[in-house]
């Protein structure tokens, strides 16, 4: 049948900060389609209350407590859940950060912050977790863009070019890795009702105006982007590469 190319069982997922948002969404999702999914980030505490909702839920979780941005630490843990636990056959590259602020008054160090976050994040993890897919010739890689990957927005420049880059090494990921049986590709969300964006959906004005600017009307749900994770983790996708997949409600497309 022609769905049996989107089930994931037999799969193992890793998504870095997956303890909210859309990181336990799309956990929440990919378990859904038969993955055993392997929980990230820094506090422990709340990896071990998303592990909790996630087992009740019926699904097999690993919960792995490491910090994105530090390249060894990564390397690490990575190689010592392949070697004690076995194959990371899905990576969504999910952790990252905002910071609002006009950018002729913005913070060096929060500069710094997310461009670790937001991008050396991805290639640390990226790295580590494709040296292993790259000896069993098959894998795949999911970056979560943003629609700042092609817009901007006042206040938040530093962000918006951090996901510009995410957009590009995603390219570059799919460039190099192909080769070795690898799909690298990225979502990229629009305007989603998350942790991140608590403070513009508290905001009336804001919703209004995003309601009138996006095509759909709307503050997307988090849900809504489990279908497009699914298809780029699945069998479903082994030809699609390099590609940024926007689920925005149809921002990008218009005016």
């Amino acid at each position: 049948m022609t769905l049996n190319m989107f089930n994931l069982s037999g799969k193992r997922a890793l998504i870095t900060g997956s303890s909210q948002g859309i990181g336990f969404a799309l956990a929440r999702g990919l378990a859904g389609a038969g993955a055993e999914i392997v929980l990230n980030g820094r506090d422990q505490a709340k990896l071990d209350a998303a592990t909790q909702k996630l087992t009740t839920d019926g699904a097999t979780i690993y919960s792995l407590a490491f910090d994105a941005t530090d390249h060894d630490a990564v390397r690490v843990a990575v190689d010592n859940f392949e070697a004690k636990v076995g194959s990371i056959d899905i990576l969504i590259n999910n952790a990252g950060m905002q910071h609002r602020t006009e950018l002729h008054n913005f913070p060096a160090d929060a500069f710094e912050r997310l461009l670790q976050t937001n991008i050396a994040s991805v290639f640390h993890v990226g790295q580590a977790v494709a040296r292993h897919m790259i000896e069993r010739k098959c894998g795949k890689i999911i970056n979560i863009a943003s629609v700042q990957t092609a817009l901007a927005r006042p206040g938040i420049a530093p962000y918006t070019a951090t996901k510009g880059a995410v957009g590009n090494l995603t390219k570059g990921m799919a460039t190099d890795w192909a080769q070795y049986g690898i799909n690298c590709n990225a979502i990229a969300p629009g305007y989603f009702d998350t942790p991140l964006n608590a403070a513009l959906v508290a905001d009336t004005d804001f919703s209004a105006w995003l309601a009138k600017r996006t095509p759909a009307g709307r503050w997307g749900e988090v849900e809504e982007l489990v279908g497009a994770a699914v298809f780029l983790a699945s069998a479903a996708s082994t030809f699609v590469n390099g590609h940024i997949l926007y689920v925005d409600g149809g921002i990008t497309a218009s005016l």
